[in-house]
């Protein structure tokens, strides 16, 4: 049984919320009128696209090294 740690959960989290903010960022951008300005939404994008992946890798290398306890 896999068994789901606080910190694990915690990088889920918020893994999903910088995943929603890439989506988010991507939308404003091609509307061509991003309400922060081309310059922010660029920048949250380009933060939260690799710190999606690696909150991801962290949750799943914390889940996988407590598997067996």
């Amino acid at each position: 049984m896999i068994s789901m740690t606080p910190k694990s959960g915690i990088c889920l989290l918020l893994c999903c919320i910088t995943a929603i903010a890439a989506v988010g960022s991507v939308f404003e951008l091609s509307s061509g009128n991003p309400e922060l300005g081309s310059m922010v939404t660029g920048l949250i994008l380009a933060a939260s696209i690799p710190l999606t992946g690696i909150l991801f890798w962290i949750a799943v290398q914390d889940t996988r090294a407590n598997q067996g306890q």
